[in-house]
């Protein structure tokens, strides 16, 4: 008898069909399942792919008494509610590698369009608003010699580090656990405190995971502390950063600009930073690319193929459930 595999969303497929031999997959006929249809297919599931950004919570765990795995389609995980994944036995796993790359693409690419106002001088281009051309018009902000505060120094902030070094940027750094010194030297970064960060950098990149210790962390008080002349860019997570706090310090011109990926309440943006000529937006697209779909889809598939293959090394985000009494995964489950 197969297993039963539901994924949430519409996803490249063409991976898939590796597992068609060995699971029953349900797909929602649009881009979702309605709750309904998610919650009735949930009761017989032993794999779920969840996608990052879209909620998979203790209403949807407590459905599951067959699951086993939940295997999220994204690196964060702030969208599954861990602890009741724990209780249930459930493993968690993620795919961190596939989005390091067009993420720290995606965060150079805002630092770039912030500074040098791509998107605001394109607009204004279009609609027909800027009057003059002259040397001393329209004027922007280099990097070169500028230095980059990365807040977050996991595979994102590294790989964001190693671009920022190629245009000529200084690098310093704030992280849970400071880095190795071989990977300091090798990037040219320097470790901070988050305050002296934030007091000294012209860029601030936002780049850790979002966690109880990281929801909130950039408050108005930081924001404060950040220089009159710096920019914000944030593609970790849109709850690491009080977006309230960010409009009273662009408004104030606290800070210079912000440009940013992620959101507190997404999709909605607020309406007062889509009206600033500083802020560039763009809607939660870090690793939404072509190639990294599809890349994303056989990791996914391949962490499945292991995980009821009974095979360890794959990306697990709870280890701790693998030795649990609660573990739902059994030597008869192995396929």
């Amino acid at each position: 008898m197969k297993n039963k595999l539901i994924v949430t969303h519409q996803l490249p497929g063409k991976p898939f069909s590796a597992l068609k031999d060995r699971f029953d997959i349900v797909w929602p006929d649009g881009d979702t399942f309605g709750r309904d249809d998610l919650l009735e297919n949930l009761k017989d599931a032993d794999a779920v792919v969840t996608v990052f950004g879209k909620p998979f919570k203790k209403e949807m765990i407590k459905a599951s008494p067959k699951l086993k795995l939940i295997a999220n389609y994204g690196a964060g995980v702030d969208n599954i509610d861990l602890e009741a994944a724990n209780r249930e036995g459930i493993v968690v796993t993620n795919t961190p590698d596939a989005v390091t790359e067009p993420t720290a693409e995606l965060a150079m690419g805002l630092i770039l369009d912030v500074a040098r106002r791509i998107s605001e001088l394109d607009r204004e281009l279009r609609a027909g608003t800027i009057r003059n051309w002259g040397v001393m018009e329209n004027l922007s902000t280099t990097l070169q010699g500028k230095t980059l505060g990365i807040v977050g120094m996991g595979a994102i902030g590294r790989a964001l580090a190693r671009r920022a070094s190629a245009f000529g940027m200084n690098i310093i750094y704030h992280n849970r656990n400071r880095v190795s010194a071989e990977t300091e030297e090798k990037l040219e970064a320097r470790y901070t405190d988050l305050e002296n960060l934030l007091r000294n950098a012209d860029f601030v990149s936002l780049n850790m995971p979002l966690t109880p210790e990281t929801n909130g962390m950039i408050g108005l008080s930081e924001l404060k502390l950040m220089k009159t002349s710096a920019f914000l860019i944030n593609t970790a997570r849109g709850a690491v950063l009080n977006q309230t706090a960010l409009i009273e310090a662009l408004k104030n011109r606290e800070i210079a600009g912000a440009a940013l990926d992620v959101y507190q309440n997404e999709p909605e943006i607020p309406g007062e930073l889509l009206k600033m000529d500083n802020v560039v937006v763009t809607p939660h697209v870090g690793s939404a690319t072509h190639e990294t779909r599809e890349i994303m889809s056989r990791q996914v598939v391949g962490i499945i193929e292991d995980f009821f293959q009974g095979m360890t090394g794959i990306p697990v985000v709870n280890p701790g459930v693998l030795d649990s009494d609660q573990y739902k995964f059994k030597q008869e489950n192995i396929l």
